[in-house]
């Protein structure tokens, strides 16, 4: 067998200048001097024979063959980690989890989902474990999961990268929503007119959020056109912009269910069928999955199970 010349921690470096720009960033990162860093580069690029990055300034820039071989090593990197959490978890242990969402369900479902989780841990003697969560919208969280910085996330927008397995896992209900003061809301028993929709102001997620694609496919077969008022980088805000008058809007239950409770927003009457899309449980096609992501995908769907069975998401699972 032919002796490797590379290493891993050539690789993890190589990855580190790529993602700050300089053998000195680099170093903090991975915890080595500058010049241990600088050499350590210097190796990987000889044992390779080819320059990985071009020189411009101060920063170093990668070049067509660094773009093309970073992927491959946080591949390799990610499936290096993957195996020291395997022997960590190897008793059975859950250990540590980068999960993602984006945004309506990092804000609003995630937190339900982990507690019940925590608790199934916690009746089987393994209350040990740890979770990094990144919330965004679904285009960044998606990009974390090609790139692989994250084990899986569930997102609620489509996902097209090749390099992801995208599963449908539990069905959302958007609801139109107006304030309760809102000049549209009509007198008791009455209807919104689709004309009255086409002419009223929308707040809108900000482009790239899953929400905002969901909601114009679904309306726009209806209204055609949706006027747009203020974007909102959260669905908080824009509930809250709502309820102060500023327009209508369209978001999930999960999102508007305080504050049709407190009658703050008031659910529009209109003719339209009912609004639902999927949610989406996605993982890396190539990623390893330690036993710990094993464990929490199983229970994400026992979840959509329960919830589908239910007819109701928010209802917590029972043992």
């Amino acid at each position: 067998m032919e002796a490797l010349r590379l290493t891993l921690r050539q690789l993890q470096i190589f990855a580190a200048v790529a993602d700050t720009g300089s053998t000195s960033a680099a170093a903090t990162a991975v915890a080595l001097s500058q010049s241990a860093t600088s050499a350590a580069l210097n190796d990987l690029e000889r044992a390779l024979d080819m320059a990985l990055f071009d020189r411009v300034g101060k920063r170093l820039v990668l070049n067509d063959n660094g773009r093309e071989l970073l992927p491959q090593a946080r591949e390799l990197l990610d499936r290096a980690t993957a195996i020291e959490r395997w022997a960590r978890d190897g008793q059975g242990h859950v250990g540590g989890l980068r999960i993602g969402a984006s945004t309506t369900i990092g804000n609003y479902v995630l937190p339900t989902l982990l507690a019940g989780f925590q608790r199934d841990l916690a009746d089987s003697g393994q209350p040990q474990w740890t979770a990094h969560v990144a919330i965004a919208n679904t285009l960044a969280i998606a990009t974390q999961v090609v790139n692989f910085e994250l084990d899986l996330a569930l997102v609620e927008g489509p996902c097209e990268q090749p390099e992801l397995t995208v599963e449908p896992w539990l069905t959302d209900e958007l609801v139109i929503v107006a304030g309760a003061r809102d000049p549209i809301v009509p007198p008791t028993g009455g209807r919104v007119s689709t004309a009255q929709l086409r002419a009223a102001t929308w707040l809108l997620r900000e482009e790239g959020s899953g929400t905002r694609e969901t909601i114009r496919e679904a309306l726009t077969p209806y209204l055609h056109h949706m006027k747009s008022g203020i974007e909102f980088g959260n669905s908080e805000a824009i509930k809250r912009a709502a309820a102060g008058g500023l327009g209508i809007t369209c978001l999930s239950r999960w999102v508007v269910s305080d504050m049709l409770a407190t009658g703050e927003l008031v659910e529009l009457p209109t003719d339209l069928p009912r609004l639902d899309r999927s949610f989406y449980l996605i993982s890396h096609t190539r990623k390893l999955a330690t036993p710990g992501v094993r464990r929490l995908t199983a229970y994400l769907r026992a979840f959509a199970h329960d919830a589908t069975a239910t007819g109701d998401p928010a209802r917590p699972r029972e043992k």
